[in-house]
This record gives C-alpha cells, structure tokens and sequence, in this order.
C-alpha cells in the first residue's frame, strides 16, 4: 500500500500583486487549489519576483487562503519581502499563512 504523498503546487504571483492583477492571480491560484485533492495538498506562493502588494494584492491572498482553508489544504508564502511580512504582522494575518524563506 502505498502512503499518501502531499500534493505540493507552487504559483509565481506577478510583479505588482494589486488592483490590476488580483482578479487574475486569485482565478489562476484557485484553479491550481481546485486541480489539487483536498485534504493534505499545500500550495507555495513564489513572492520572489513581487516587488508590490497593495491592499487589493492583500485582499487576494485572503481569499486563496480562504478557499485553500475550505478544502482542508495549506497556503505558504515563499520569498515575502520584509514590507509583505510587517504588513501581514500588522494586519493579524502572518498566522493564516505559513512563511518561507527564499530557496537557493
């Protein structure tokens, strides 16, 4: 028998994650949680090349984790600048995402 291996997905999200690119990111990291089994999936967010998240960008990412959070499946934010990170701090979110360093 062979034992249940997490599925593990990543998303690059854009340069500038905000009003302009919300819609799209959110559709396309939904789409990627929706392919992905319920239960023990985890899906990284690459933050590696995002420069900007404005509130909208912020609001975005919510709504990924809520959907992931209806499906028994994990969110983690990998490269967060230090700004994404003091804003989710500050915002009493930093608990709703797991955060991960940048991979060499």
């Amino acid at each position: 028998m062979v034992p249940n291996v997490p599925t593990v997905r990543q998303l690059h999200a854009p340069a500038s994650l905000g009003l302009d690119t919300r819609a799209s990111f959110r559709q396309e990291a939904v789409g990627v949680l929706e392919a992905m089994p319920e239960g023990e999936s985890r899906l990284v967010i690459d933050l590696s090349d995002t420069r900007h998240v404005d509130s909208a960008g912020l609001g975005a990412l919510m709504l990924v984790q809520r959907r992931a959070g209806e499906r028994r499946q994990r969110v983690a934010l990998r490269s967060a600048s230090e700004e994404l990170r003091f804003l989710l701090m500050l915002t009493k979110l930093d608990d709703l995402f797991e955060l991960e360093p940048k991979q060499a």
